[in-house]
């Protein structure tokens, strides 16, 4: 089976211990030389929208920053506070086991799909040694696209180009915790299994477009199997 896995990160792989939402206020504060006093608004979205929500919040107009300084900003914001990510976040419960499962599927490319930019992820997963088992070469970063479903084609198109397989909606699933998840795996063509690690209840999930939701990602074969099921062709009418 030739799949392409595209995890999300925050809440389905880590918890963050509220870094993320200090990291988009150290970066306003490198770039406007003052301090954020409004929160960032996150929610499955890409680092353009939360920075630039951001910026706008505090009465200022986002194109005055361009995309370098942006990623510049938020690049430092995060090294800089490393440390408290070690400290108050964490792994969730399964993840390590879960990517070590998915990785012994021949066939199966496994890779990032996050509102975050590259660096960032790194950041992230590298913190609780989940990095490792990722391709990523093939992902779909804050940055790549302005929204969060076009990243679904930029990493397929990477991972077609590298792998020599065509990725789409028959054969890419999407892990995530949140609407704005689900919606960007439905819309940017990918199968969706999502995780009720983020606060957000199955039905809502569902309804969204998941083909399952699982509570955690704590029994890796049942993560494994939600996938094969999410790109296992439909059975017709007649059983063919």
């Amino acid at each position: 089976m030739n799949v392409l896995v595209l995890w999300d990160v925050d809440h389905t792989l880590i918890e963050n211990g509220g870094v993320s939402k200090e990291t988009y206020a150290g970066a306003f504060e490198i770039l406007a030389g003052r301090p954020a006093v409004h929160r960032a608004r996150t929610g499955g979205r890409t680092d353009p929208e939360i920075l630039g929500d951001l910026i706008a919040d505090h009465g200022l107009d986002p194109a005055a920053f361009d995309a370098a300084a942006q990623r510049g900003a938020l690049t430092r914001a995060l090294a800089e506070r490393r440390n408290q990510l070690a400290e108050r976040g964490h792994a969730l419960p399964g993840a390590h086991a879960a990517i070590d499962k998915l990785a012994t599927e021949p066939g199966l490319v496994q890779s990032a799909l996050t509102g975050n930019l590259r660096a960032n992820a790194l950041v992230k997963l590298g913190t609780f040694g989940l990095d490792v088992g990722l391709d990523w070469d093939c992902g779909g970063f804050g940055f790549d696209a302005p929204h969060r479903p076009d990243l679904v084609s930029v990493a397929q198109a990477r991972a077609t180009k590298k792998h020599g397989v065509v990725f789409d909606v028959s054969n890419t699933v999407l892990i995530g915790d949140t609407v704005n998840d689900v919606m960007a795996g439905v819309r940017g063509g990918a199968q969706v299994v999502a995780v009720l690690t983020g606060g957000v209840d199955e039905a809502s999930l569902t309804d969204a477009g998941a083909t399952r939701a699982l509570p955690d990602l704590s029994d890796a074969d049942a993560v494994l199997a939600a996938v094969r099921d999410a790109v296992r062709p439909p059975v017709s009418a007649d059983g063919a």
